[in-house]
């Protein structure tokens, strides 16, 4: 039989069965079961590939997410590619051996630009569906990770007291501020992503954050004070201030001395007519007569002359008239025997005038007496130059002898108006330096900063037992009781919140964090939280991005030991001892005399006002300078879960290096 009669008679057959309704239901049912069988494999198979697939996607999501994270701030190649190991250990943690019969599980984790990438693959055996021809699949699978800043702020507080010169093991091979200057650094490499001249844990980054985030780190150095006066505006200062200071006595006597400022010149009108002559001049000298005398007038010539000068409302004035025409006159003078040939010049027709006045002072003459110490009112607007801070001012009879004194003003402050107390739950209206965010009012000098003036301090005492007091002293020229006082510790400018594009110009800074000084760590902790609160004086600055997107924000506090005062510090309330603005007993002579209670009682307070304001608060507790009731203050000044204790160098570089990965927030992104 052929092949197409072959096809025809099978035709025939299944035309016959399918028309026969006799007993034929068993066959139809035995060729219904291979599509049947066909359709039941196949949901079976691939059920078990979309398992597979699905813990293969889990296994590479969290093996990206581990080598990620094991990267943090650092390179992919580090320590032996210790990443890639992160990636592939998590991998292999998340797939079963064989995981429903599949083999051959591969898996591949890169990096780039500090994304890192993974592909994962695996063969799943087929089982019903083998009958159709398909006895293997391979399945694939891809993922990776970053880590993506959400907009954040970072301000950190730092302490750089005296006591950071010291080691905080003998062991460490750096001083705390040497190590402090490290981790900051290191800090800054992770979530900046720029390499600073620090060698950090980790390996150099690279590549920065881009221009899809804003990063902004701020500083406050503190110690006895803070220095961030000239980040405020001249408006926030008044014009004049008491300070516990002195001002020269004088003997006055008869007559007086007048003195003549210095010169102002400026261009004043032209004007027309002639001069007065010139006095003579002689041209030539004759014997027994002159040549014959030739006067000129209106010629071409250059001509000087100056006014009479007037003084009125103690101003001295003058001008200068410039003639481009003259007249010349002569003249023959002598006698018999010998004759002078003069000559006499007068300005004519326009001029050009410059004026020129001077300041006029007269006093009384008077010798200098001695001192009287007190608080005085000093006139600090010198220092300011419109909107701008000049960098010093005079105060004048301020020198040794009376003579006037050039102040440099480095850019420490003293506080608003505050209440003495140890209790601040709630703060009392009084308190307002603590007042994180309010703006000063015009013309009320309580809401205001003063300027910290520390060569212009002085201790008053009295009695040959240099006792301390309240009331006015007045002493002869050359006293040794009364002297400027050397504590008055003015730490490294702080800094506003700013991104910080150039890792040499964060290095600079970070550098050049002084050390010295007592310990107030409640001054540091207000000024860090007024500099990046989003609703006080730099609203405008923080509360949005510049594109309006919303900002989080850290505070990172860190500080070497107890807090550490006295009434004799010059401080950012003045002179304890005299001022009494932050303390209400102070006992016969300077001492902390309590007042440790008074700044620890602040600084809890401001930790409860910045968690208020949804910032974290990171606090480090740094070498062992601290006891056990400062390590329980600051452990509950700091919000959960973000208190550090760093015993020595090593670990407090990867408590920041911790702190730095938490911030920079490790997201998968896909």
């Amino acid at each position: 039989m052929s092949k197409r009669e072959s096809t025809w008679a099978a035709a025939g057959w299944l035309a016959r069965l399918g028309s026969d309704v006799r007993a034929n239901t068993a066959a139809i049912v035995a060729i219904s079961l291979i599509p049947l069988a066909g359709m039941v494999g196949g949901g079976v198979d691939i059920s078990r590939m979309y398992i597979v697939k699905t813990r293969l996607q889990h296994a590479c999501d969290a093996g990206a997410l581990a080598g990620r994270k094991q990267m943090g701030g650092g390179i992919w190649s580090y320590n032996n590619y210790e990443a890639r190991a992160a990636a592939e250990k998590f991998f292999d943690a998340n797939i079963q051996q064989s995981p429903y019969g599949a083999s051959d599980v591969t898996k591949s984790f890169t990096e780039n630009a500090g994304k890192v990438s993974g592909v994962a693959s695996a063969t799943l055996p087929m089982t019903i569906m083998r009958i159709f021809g398909r006895s293997n699949e391979t399945l694939s699978v891809t993922c990776d990770a970053e880590m993506r800043l959400p907009n954040t702020d970072v301000m950190f507080v730092l302490d750089t007291t005296g006591s950071m010169d010291g080691k905080a093991v003998s062991t460490d091979p750096d001083t705390k501020i040497q190590a402090l200057r490290t981790a900051v650094k290191c800090f800054y490499e992770i979530v900046a992503r720029l390499d600073t001249s620090a060698t950090c844990t980790g390996g150099a980054p690279s590549g920065g954050t881009g221009d899809q985030v804003q990063i902004r780190f701020g500083f406050v150095p503190y110690a006895t004070n803070v220095n961030v006066g000239r980040l405020l505006p001249t408006s926030y200062f008044p014009d004049a201030w008491d300070y516990q200071t002195r001002r020269a006595r004088w003997n006055v006597s008869s007559g007086s001395t007048t003195t003549f400022g210095p010169t102002v010149s400026t261009p004043g009108p032209t004007g027309s007519g002639n001069s007065e002559w010139s006095s003579p001049t002689q041209v030539s000298q004759h014997l027994f007569a002159c040549p014959s005398l030739t006067n000129q007038n209106d010629v071409p010539g250059n001509f000087v002359i100056d006014t009479t000068p007037t003084i009125a409302n103690g101003i001295r004035t003058w001008e200068t008239r410039t003639y481009t025409r003259v007249n010349i006159m002569q003249s023959c003078t002598g006698n018999v025997l010998v004759r002078n040939l003069m000559s006499q010049i007068q300005g004519t027709g326009t001029y050009t005038t410059v004026v020129y006045t001077q300041t006029v002072t007269t006093a009384q003459n008077r010798t200098f007496a001695g001192w009287d110490y007190d608080k005085w009112s000093i006139n600090i607007s010198g220092l300011k130059n419109g909107t701008e801070w000049r960098d010093s001012f005079v105060v004048p009879e301020m020198a040794d002898n009376g003579a006037d004194l050039t102040v440099a003003w480095n850019g420490c402050i003293e506080e608003r108006q505050t209440v003495s107390g140890t209790n601040f739950n709630p703060i009392p209206a009084g308190a307002k330096d603590l007042d994180i965010d309010s703006v000063p009012v015009p013309g009320d000098v309580s809401t205001m900063w003063k300027p910290a003036l520390a060569p212009i301090i002085y201790h008053r005492r009295t009695g040959t037992g240099n006792t301390y007091t309240l009331n006015r002293v007045t002493v002869g020229t050359a006293p040794s009781f009364t002297i400027p006082r050397a504590d008055a510790t003015c730490p490294s400018a702080g800094r506003k919140l700013q991104s910080w594009p150039s890792a040499s110009a964060f290095d600079d800074y970070v550098d050049g964090l002084i050390t010295g000084g007592n310990t107030y760590h409640d001054i540091g902790l207000l000024w860090g939280a007024r500099l990046m609160s989003p609703t006080g004086i730099f609203r405008a600055e923080n509360q949005f991005t510049p594109k309006g997107a919303e900002i989080e924000r850290h505070l990172i506090f860190m500080t070497d030991g107890d807090t550490q005062t006295s009434t004799a510090n010059y401080a950012a309330y003045g002179q304890p001892w005299y001022d009494r603005r932050n303390i209400s007993s102070v006992g016969a002579s300077p001492g902390d005399v309590g007042m440790n209670d008074e700044v620890n009682a602040r600084f809890t307070a401001l930790c409860t006002a910045i968690k208020n304001k949804n910032i974290t608060l990171w606090v480090i507790s740094f070498g062992s300078g601290s006891n056990t009731t400062t390590e329980t203050r600051l452990q509950n000044c700091a919000s959960s879960g973000r208190y550090f204790v760093a015993r020595d160098s090593a670990t407090l570089q990867s408590t920041f290096r911790s702190i730095a990965d938490q911030i920079s927030q490790l997201r998968l992104t896909r």
